[in-house]
Formats: C-alpha cells, structure tokens, sequence
C-alpha cells in the first residue's frame, strides 16, 4: 500500500510483510526470541504506524521475554519498547497531519519496534529532539522521562541537594546523573568497576565512587561531612537499598525506579520512621494513562534542556538488527555502558 506523507515527495512504499523479533515462549531473550516474516500490523483508532529507524533496548524487553513484567502480551509478540522512527500510517481519530513526523515514544504491544514497522497510540510518542540522531533519540524516551520524573515531580531534587546516583554508568543512572546537573544538586555516582568511573565523570558526576573498590557508606559520609546525601535515585534494589538507607539524611528522600539486582527490599518503616526520611516509588508507565499532559510537558523540558546541551544520551554501542536478543540479555546482565539502540532490518 502507498501512503502519502508530509516529508518526502513520494509515497511511502509499506510492504505486506516485514521482518520482526518475536518472543515465541518464557525464558531468558536468546532462547525464545525467534527472527520471522510476519504481517506488517495496520493502526487502529487512536493508533500511529512507524517506520523504524532505530529501537532502543531496556530492561523491561528482558523481562517481557521472561514473562515477569507487568504487562504480559499473548504470545508471539515482538518486544522492543522504545522507538525512533518516521510515522507513515495514521489510525482514526489521529490528525493527518502527524504524517511524516519524525518521533519518539513508547510502542504498543504485541507490535514492538524490533521490527521494520511498529504500532504505538498516538498520545505515546513525541517529536524527536532536532539535536539528536536516530539512535541517541531512540533511547532517550523512557529513561529521561523516568528521571524527570522520579528526581523532579516525586524527589523535588532542589539547587544545591546532594543526589546518589546508583549504577550511575548505566542507561537509566547516567540519564539520572546528567539531570541532577541539570537541577543545580550536587552528584555522588555510584559505579560497579574501574571502567566505569571515567564514564561517570564524563557525565558530569562530581564524585564518583567505585563499589568493587571503595566503602559506599564511608566514601559518601566523607563527601558530605557525615550529612548523608538529600536524594538517592536508585535503579537497583538489594544491597543498593540497604546502602541508601544508610546513607539518606535528614528529611531525604529515596527513589526507588527498579530493581535490576533482582532483589526487591523491605523497607523498614520504623527506620524511615526514625530516620525521618521518605521511600517514594516511581512507575513511569502509569503517568501515561493518569496524566499524559504531564508526560507532554516533561517531553517539552526534556528537550530543551537537549537543545541547550545540558542533556545527551549515552549510546554505547549501535547493534545490527540480528543483534537484538543479545544486546538485551547484556542489559539485563548489568554488563553495558549507558543505553544500547539496534538498527532496523
């Protein structure tokens, strides 16, 4: 079918099938993703179809394939949530005129973007910052969403706090680590190896701490003369929690945004109580359904703070296509540096 677009004289060829990753069972990425020839999905109301140029991976696309994340698709589907790429086909109800715009956002499952084409609802994808190519603007949505989120609406991080930022190296600390600058705080990374401590302070940290290396507890009192740190953003879960609680000052706030370990804490009321600080909790994916002006207007910040180059993904590595399976069992490994993009087939 040809559809007509705002960007380019010609008509956008869509063929009738393309080729897509699809999780075909539960089990770790490498096992039960599957490469396929498979219809190419058409836009229902309120839908957008995309051409894919680049896809982002996360840890979510692990635990998709594993069948623990929230959202369970009927299987096959193709995983790959996070998408940079050309809207070619609109849905009822979508303006005509978001043909040919270059966006990002959120797909739609079972239609992921580690595919040539990809579905995504119309309200969950955004212009793509002018300032980033394809792959920096594929792997800039969620991570920078949830940061914005979790250090700006739900920490308040103020000019002047103190934040700790751990697996500060990774996709989701390093977005962290460059948004605490962006804020005025003062930032404590926290990283797992040698490799990774140049990373950290490339991003902007101003005291790094290598945990295979150094006490985290007595390093981050050192840095703040017994104080303790104002906000900790933290990704991990397990031991990082119990380190956070430790080191939380007075009336601080701990932001929990995942647990990579794969330990999921208690946390102590009597000690919070005691303590007197906050653990507050960050699903980014709800502020989609319950406030997505909310999600506009961070879209808005996040990319100006691009523009004035106080923001820029860390991509570590661009993945051929045939890639995807491993580059996402490394996410989920906790080996990568910042964030991984796979090229389209």
């Amino acid at each position: 079918m040809s559809i007509e677009t705002t960007s380019a004289v010609e008509a956008v060829e869509i063929p009738e099938s393309m080729l897509a990753w699809q999780v075909t069972g539960a089990g770790e990425p490498a096992e039960v993703m599957s490469l396929k020839e498979i219809a190419v999905p058409q836009p229902g109301p309120g839908e957008v179809l995309i051409d894919v140029w680049s896809a982002g991976l996360n840890f979510p696309d692990a635990l998709l394939a594993r069948g623990t994340y929230q959202e369970r698709p009927e299987l096959p589907f193709t995983p790959g949530l996070e998408v940079c790429g050309e809207i070619v086909g609109v849905g009822d109800g979508v303006n005509r005129v978001r043909l040919g715009e270059r966006v990002i956002g959120v797909t739609s499952l079972p239609h992921g973007s580690l595919a040539k084409f990809a579905i995504a609802r119309a309200s969950d994808v955004f212009p793509a910052p002018s300032l980033l190519d394809d792959a920096s603007a594929s792997t800039f949505h969620i991570t920078y969403q949830t940061g914005w989120f979790g250090l700006y609406r739900r920490a308040n991080l103020r000019v002047g706090d103190t934040l700790l930022v751990h697996a500060a190296a990774g996709g989701v600390g390093s977005a962290a680590v460059q948004l605490g600058r962006a804020a005025g705080a003062k930032v404590i990374a926290v990283v797992g190896n040698a490799d990774k401590v140049s990373v950290a302070r490339r991003l902007g940290a101003h005291i790094v701490i290598d945990r295979s290396e150094e006490d985290v507890i007595a390093a981050v009192k050192e840095a703040t003369d017994g104080k303790g740190v104002d906000v900790v953003y933290d990704p991990v879960g397990g031991p990082a929690y119990e380190i956070s609680k430790k080191v939380i000052a007075f009336e601080g706030r701990i932001v929990i945004v995942g647990f990579a370990s794969g330990e999921i804490p208690q946390a102590a009321t009597n000690h919070v109580m005691v303590k007197n600080y906050a653990v507050l909790g960050l699903h980014w994916g709800l502020y989609r359904t319950k406030n997505p002006d909310l999600v506009a207007r961070a879209h808005v910040d996040l990319s100006s703070l691009v523009e004035v180059g106080a923001l820029a993904p860390l991509v570590s590595r661009k993945l051929a296509f045939e890639d995807a399976p491993e580059g996402i069992a490394q996410v989920a490994a906790g080996t990568t540096v910042g964030k991984l993009a796979v090229s389209p087939p």
